[in-house]
């Protein structure tokens, strides 16, 4: 199960997390991913989307 937008592939991001005293470990970002029953192809298929291209309309969803 990949942590990935279906429709943009948004995906994880990778960095540190920097304390107070400068110390540094790894951290990552994870997008904002929610399962939807949109249309596809002209049929409701199940898919991973991110809140962005939900908001902006790219996905069609079905009801």
């Amino acid at each position: 199960m990949s942590r990935t937008c279906d429709i943009c592939k948004k995906g994880l991001l990778y960095g540190k997390a920097v304390s107070h005293s400068n110390r540094r470990t790894n951290r990552r970002w994870l997008p904002n991913l929610q399962k939807v029953k949109a249309i596809v192809n002209g049929a409701p298929k199940t898919i991973r989307v991110c809140t962005t291209c939900l908001k902006s309309g790219k996905v069609q969803r079905a009801l």
